[in-house]
């Protein structure tokens, strides 16, 4: 692998027909490469018959970045022939594959090569064979944990003289409203190390030194051998879904509800039709029901409730496009919010789920932190 500066811009450039209308292909691709890269700063789409990839493949290679170019089975040959006329080299087999002569580093179905200070690493996607190696990396150690229940300006205040103590620089990206990632970067994997370890001593009950929060839930709930489940209506499945993504889950999860209809909270959940009707399915009161019905109905240790208006439409005076009620409880302690986030329909669940999430790890923080 080769080692690049972190500032320089990474740029994903996808060519083929099959990348452009199949989102999940191009998410699986995403993650793969940003395993390796980061994050990336510029994404674009060919087709492989577009007529101006020559003079765009010529454009690219003149920026000074690192540069992701993912084919099809189809379109390698020619990005690797457009490629070898940019640079003025030629094509040779090495190992079974075409690649240019003047590549610095090649295995299968991937090469990089450098052009002045930008460097192209070519990976063709078969969809029969394994994901080919990434053959960059940052020479900046990077490493992301998450903070909890502080704003962004009194994080930067609280931090800022142990960044000054152990030379790191920290970036800061608010996910929700009391939810923050931290990404602490230096040259010295060290200096990360004793930042993380000073950061956690002084911020204990707020610090989780994880980068994926939802596989540290399952590990936690496996230790004390606990269970959680969940009862969704405006997030659809959403948030049970991105436990039941990750491998292990089925351990601490053993099923949730999604449900839509004032019948089936009555129904399931055991939630009374007079709160319908005194507050309304979008109310503090029917998602209390909501979470108490569900930890009983699963035996569970641990239950969510969501209940809102995701929108694009439903909104009301009162209740606008975004006004979501959660409810996380367990079986000593509950919590209630009332939250009004904007964005349109997919953004509102996912940030009510992120939400959610929060409230969780806050509501019993000896188990969690």
């Amino acid at each position: 692998m080769l080692c690049y500066n972190p500032l320089m811009k990474k740029h994903l450039i996808y060519i083929g027909n099959q990348f452009l209308n199949n989102r999940a292909l191009q998410e699986y691709v995403q993650r793969e490469v940003e395993d390796k890269v980061d994050l990336l700063n510029i994404i674009e789409f060919y087709s492989e018959n577009d007529k101006s990839l020559f003079l765009e493949l010529e454009k690219v290679l003149e920026t000074n970045n690192v540069i992701i170019i993912v084919t099809s089975k189809s379109s390698y040959p020619t990005v690797s022939k457009l490629l070898c006329t940019i640079t003025a080299d030629n094509m040779v087999l090495k190992d079974q594959l075409l690649v240019p002569e003047k590549s610095l580093i090649h295995e299968q179905n991937t090469y990089l090569l450098q052009h002045v200070d930008t460097y192209a690493n070519v990976i063709m996607v078969d969809l029969n064979e394994e994901f080919p190696t990434v053959l960059l990396q940052e020479n900046e150690k990077a490493v992301k944990i998450n903070l909890f229940d502080e704003d962004l300006e009194s994080a930067k205040a609280l931090l800022e003289p142990l960044i000054q103590t152990y030379d790191v620089r920290v970036e800061y990206t608010q996910l929700v409203s009391g939810w923050i990632l931290l990404t602490i970067n230096s040259k010295r994997y060290n200096n990360i190390s004793h930042f993380v370890t000073s950061a956690k001593k002084l911020l204990a009950t707020k610090l989780i030194t994880q980068e994926e929060i939802i596989p540290m839930i399952i590990d936690k709930l496996k230790v004390y051998k606990k269970k959680i489940t969940i009862a969704e209506s405006c997030t659809g499945g959403f948030l049970a879904y991105m436990f039941t993504k990750h491998s292990g889950a089925s351990t601490i999860f053993e099923g949730s509800l999604i449900t839509y209809s004032n019948e089936i909270k009555s129904n399931w959940l055991g939630v009374k039709d007079k709160l319908f009707e005194e507050h309304g399915a979008v109310s503090a009161e029917v998602v209390e029901e909501m979470s108490d019905g569900a930890l009983n109905v699963a035996f569970a240790d641990y239950a969510i409730a969501i209940s809102g208006i995701a929108g694009p439409t439903g909104g009301e005076e009162y209740k606008p496009v975004g006004t979501i009620f959660i409810s996380v409880r367990s079986k000593l302690n509950s919590n209630t919010e009332v939250i009004s986030l904007k964005g349109d329909r997919k953004y509102i669940q996912y940030q009510s789920a992120m939400y959610a999430i929060k409230m969780l790890l806050l509501l019993e923080k000896e188990t969690f932190f």
